[in-house]
């Protein structure tokens, strides 16, 4: 009994002390502020400062925007959290000059650096907590290939002549139809290396005029047939491995009527030698001059100059969309330059000397 209570209790202190420990670890959020206020001003100043005092080579670095700042109460002392960004300035590490008298490197990195910073101020100290700039890119992994995968093929890639050229020669061997079908559209493609490449893709058909009894195979003269519209869709797998000298084997699986029109495009004219050339059904209608709606007399035409108003946006709605000033104006302009290649000296244009062309006709 007294070993369960002690337990118990033990259990309650070690409760409190987490949560104790829980509230002190919790950030209080602060109360956003504006940009341009100068107790902002003061605190980046104190960041800045700081942040250069850990750098110790190369060149220090000056404020460049103020992106958003928050202040929160800590007894006597108020607490700002910062984000900011930075340049690098033209000044190095541990020189005579502060930041402020510096200039932005011309050349370089274009993009500023983002900063954050906390800092403890009263009413004559600023103390800076924490500070961090990312001075280097940010390393983000890239997802690696997958090996064997399916991957997404065009429609029109040469690559699928063959596939196609064994699917729809099966089909007709296979079909019951009294004439042979040729291509008419294909749908999505993939290709995976398995041992050999593996086709998948979606395709369909159309009836010719060639019969089965007079025509074994497909040729050019076996156009669709225009007077009887048939057609056939298809989802075929095939596996092609030329080096081992075996002919590509083909699965289908078909069905009567054409392709659900989803995603797939026609193919080219002159694309494969299994169907004629085609165009498209029906041309888009197009709306002459003289078949357009008339006019309303007693519409306002707009004027260029109301037009104009009318797309820039007013001080209002910029105020509105800022309501604290941020991010603030850059500190300094910033205006880069790109390192020129070695400059060629220009041809000459006064006496260059005897040459060898002063020969010809010398002679």
């Amino acid at each position: 009994m007294m070993r369960s209570r002690l337990g118990l209790c033990l259990l309650g202190l070690l409760c409190l002390h987490t949560t104790v420990l829980g509230q002190d670890a919790v950030q209080v959020p602060g109360v956003l502020i504006f940009c341009d206020d100068p107790t902002v001003q003061k605190a980046i100043h104190s960041a800045v400062n700081k942040f250069n005092e850990k750098l110790s080579a190369g060149n220090i670095m000056a404020l460049f925007q103020i992106l958003s700042a928050s202040k929160s109460e800590n007894g006597a002392e108020s607490v700002y959290s910062l984000n900011f960004t930075t340049r690098k300035t033209d000044c190095l590490v541990g020189g005579s000059k502060p930041w402020t008298d510096c200039d932005y490197l011309p050349h370089g990195r274009k993009e500023p650096f983002v900063c954050n910073a906390t800092v403890h101020m009263t009413e004559t100290e600023a103390d800076t907590s924490q500070v961090d700039c990312r001075l280097e890119h940010p390393v983000t992994p890239e997802r690696a290939s997958c090996l064997g995968c399916p991957e997404d093929m065009d429609e029109n890639s040469d690559d699928l002549k063959v596939p196609i050229s064994v699917s729809i020669a099966k089909y007709n061997t296979i079909s019951n139809s009294t004439h042979l079908f040729s291509l008419h559209t294909v749908g999505p493609a993939t290709r995976q290396v398995v041992a050999g490449f593996r086709f998948k893709f979606s395709f369909d058909m159309r009836k010719t005029v060639c019969a089965k009894a007079e025509h074994n195979e497909l040729n050019e003269l076996c156009s669709h047939d225009d007077q009887n519209l048939e057609f056939a869709n298809c989802n075929s797998t095939v596996d092609v491995a030329p080096w081992r000298l075996e002919p590509p084997q083909a699965n289908i699986e078909c069905e009567d009527g054409a392709m659900p029109p989803k995603v797939f495009r026609r193919r080219p004219p002159g694309w494969s030698p299994l169907r004629r050339n085609e165009t498209s059904a029906t041309p888009p209608q197009t709306v002459s001059a003289a078949q357009s709606p008339p006019k309303d007399p007693n519409a306002k035409e707009e004027s260029s100059e109301e037009s104009t108003k009318a797309s820039k946006p007013s001080a209002s709605a910029d105020a509105a969309n800022n309501p604290f000033h941020c991010p603030s104006k850059p500190w300094k302009p910033f205006t880069p330059i790109s390192v020129a290649g070695p400059v060629q000296d220009p041809a000459p244009t006064g006496d260059i000397g005897f040459q060898d062309t002063d020969l010809v006709g010398s002679a």
